[in-house]
């Protein structure tokens, strides 16, 4: 039976741990970013337009594995520009191909920093307020999923804030995943077909993001958002009968 001694410091041990884990995942993060990030760059990208072009036409997988990767990385450590990047995945691989490609590796990516958050943060959060959480866990247990659906829909709330906020809920990894992968098909298809639409990088670096933005396209968002509340009005009508 290990003495109380031993029981008190292994949370420290643990804590320390989860901090130099975080450390060291934001200096890797960090340093990728300076290293390689002038690589994505939107001028650097226009300057070489035609030959992303033939690049991607004559070596398809290759480009797909790389896209994938890189959004990734993007989405899981919470980088600016994720819109913009699936504006050019959009123009670069086609609607069928970018929809397919963005809505797995942002779901991939949302889900890392999803864990990486819990790993790092849920146990100090939950020892320290777990009391007053309690009530507050209990509700996500039942209503977690709708809770989720409903943030995914509102383009207003920032994706990495939800990744972060989740983690720190009793929520299951695998309900984050299959709930975040359909609760943000709808932005996506928006975004990438938008970017289908640009006839050149060129355009697309002029206008950016905010030159999909349309009033229809902001009706459409706001339509969403209440498409949670929709759909669990009907279903509690149907559960009551």
């Amino acid at each position: 039976m290990p003495d109380s001694r031993t029981q008190i410091e292994r949370p420290w041990k643990s804590r320390y741990v989860r901090i130099w884990i975080g450390l060291a995942i934001i200096v890797i993060g960090s340093i990728a970013c300076w290293k390689f990030g002038h690589l994505l760059s939107m001028d650097l990208l226009v300057s070489r337009e035609t030959a992303l072009r033939r690049y991607q036409m004559a070596y398809p997988l290759p480009v797909l594995g790389f896209s994938f990767i890189i959004y990734v990385i993007a989405t899981g450590f919470s980088l600016p520009g994720a819109a913009l990047l699936t504006l050019f995945l959009g123009w670069l691989l086609g609607f069928g191909q970018g929809l397919l490609l963005v809505s797995f590796a942002s779901t991939a990516g949302a889900t890392m920093a999803f864990l990486m958050s819990r790993f790092l943060l849920n146990n100090i959060i939950q020892s320290k307020f777990g009391d007053r959480l309690e009530k507050f866990n209990e509700a996500l247990k039942k209503e977690g999923a709708f809770y989720l659906f409903t943030l995914r829909l509102i383009p207003a709330v920032p994706f990495f804030v939800v990744n972060i906020v989740m983690a720190l809920t009793p929520i299951p990894a695998r309900t984050f995943w299959w709930v975040s992968q359909v609760g943000m098909l709808p932005g996506t298809i928006v975004f990438v077909y938008a970017g289908t639409q640009f006839p050149s990088l060129s355009v697309l670096a002029e206008k950016g993001a905010a030159g999909i933005l349309t009033p229809q396209l902001l009706v459409a968002f706001i339509l969403l958002g209440f498409f949670p509340f929709v759909v669990k009005k009907i279903i509690d009508r149907f559960k009551s009968k």
